[in-house]
C-alpha cells in the first residue's frame, strides 16, 4: 500500500460556543517541512501540531491554514489606552490652535489611531484548547491521509506497469545476449575469409580466431548484470506491496537498477541491445519521477 505526498484535508470541530477550522495541502518533500498560519492564542500549541502531523504525515511539504471563532462574547475583550488618546486628542487640539482651524477629530477617528484599542482574549484552558484544536487537526490529517491513499495506489499501478515493462526488456536483452558472440563470430570468421588468400589460409591458425571470440564473450558478458536485474524487480514488488513509507527505499532500488541497466549497456555491443537499453533508462526514469511523490 502506497501513499502520495500530494493531498488536501480538511477538519472541522465545534466544541460549545467555540469552533475550529483547519484546512491541509501537502507536497512533496523528502523531509516533513510544516508550515503554520493559525491565531496567536494557540501558539503555545505549535509543537504539539508540529509532532501531530510528523507522526503521521511523515513526509511532504505541509502547510497548515487553523481559524478559530468562538461566539462567546465574553471570550474577547476591547481595551481603551487613555493615556494615548489624551495624547492624540490634546496633539489635535494644538495643531487647531496653531492653524487656525477647526478642532474635528471625531472619536472614530480617533479609535482608528495605531494602539488606541486593543483585542485581548480573556483566559483560556491551554490544555482544553489544545485537546480540542488537536481533534480538528487529526480530523484534517484523516481527509489528507484518505486522498493520499487514493493518489498513491494509482501511482504503485503505474510504477508496477514499468516495472512490467523493465521485465519485458530485461528478458528480450537476455534472449539477445547469447546472439552477439555468434554474430560476432561470423563476422570475423568472414573478414579473416576476405583478408587471407587461399595459401595465407593454410598457415592461419583457427585458435587464434577461438581466442579472439573467447575475449570479446568475456567482454561483453552480461548475465551478472541481468541475474541482478530479476532480483531488483522482485524485491521493488516486495516493497510496493508493504504498507508506510516507501519512497526513500524506491530511490535507492531505482538506483541499483538504473547502474545495471547503464553496465549491460556499455558491455553489450550489438545496436538491439542497445535500443533496448535505451528503453529501459527512459522507463527508469519515469519511475523516479513518480516515486518522488510517494511517502
Amino acid at each position: 500500500m502506497a501513499y502520495s505526498m500530494t493531498g488536501f484535508g480538511r477538519g472541522e470541530k465545534i466544541f460549545d460556543t467555540r469552533k475550529y477550522t483547519v484546512e491541509l495541502k501537502s507536497v512533496n518533500n523528502r523531509y516533513c517541512d510544516i508550515n503554520i498560519r493559525m491565531p496567536r492564542i494557540f501558539n503555545f500549541a505549535d509543537a504539539r501540531i508540529r509532532k501531530q502531523i510528523t507522526d503521521r504525515l511523515l513526509r511532504g511539504k505541509v502547510d497548515v491554514f487553523i481559524n478559530y471563532y468562538d461566539s462567546n462574547s465574553a471570550a474577547e475583550t476591547v481595551a481603551i489606552n487613555s493615556g494615548l488618546v489624551r495624547a492624540y486628542s490634546d496633539a489635535a487640539a494644538a495643531i487647531a490652535s496653531m492653524t487656525g482651524r477647526a478642532d474635528d477629530l471625531g472619536t472614530s477617528r480617533l479609535a482608528a489611531y495605531p494602539d488606541v484599542l486593543s483585542v485581548s482574549s480573556s483566559a483560556v484552558d491551554e490544555d482544553k484548547l489544545g485537546d480540542e484544536l488537536i481533534t480538528a487537526v487529526d480530523c484534517a490529517i484523516d481527509g489528507m491521509i484518505k486522498m493520499r491513499k487514493r493518489e498513491g495506489d494509482n501511482l504503485l499501478k503505474d510504477i508496477l506497469v514499468k516495472l512490467d515493462r523493465l521485465e519485458t526488456l530485461r528478458d528480450e536483452i537476455a534472449a539477445r545476449a547469447p546472439m552477439v558472440v555468434e554474430l560476432y563470430r561470423s563476422k570475423l570468421s568472414s573478414r579473416m575469409d576476405e583478408l587471407l588468400t587461399s595459401e595465407q589460409r593454410e598457415f592461419y591458425d583457427d585458435e587464434r580466431l577461438a581466442a579472439e571470440v573467447a575475449v570479446f564473450a568475456d567482454r561483453c558478458a552480461i548475465d551478472e548484470e541481468l541475474k541482478r536485474l530479476v532480483s531488483h524487480f522482485a524485491q521493488g514488488r516486495k516493497i510496493l506491496a508493504r504498507d508506510g513509507a516507501l519512497g526513500k527505499q524506491m530511490d535507492f532500488l531505482v538506483q541499483e537498477i538504473n547502474r545495471e541497466i547503464n553496465t549491460t549497456g556499455s558491455k553489450a555491443n550489438d545496436i538491439e541491445i542497445t535500443n533496448s537499453v535505451l528503453q529501459m533508462k527512459n522507463t527508469v526514469e519515469e519511475i523516479r519521477e513518480q516515486i518522488q511523490n510517494l511517502v
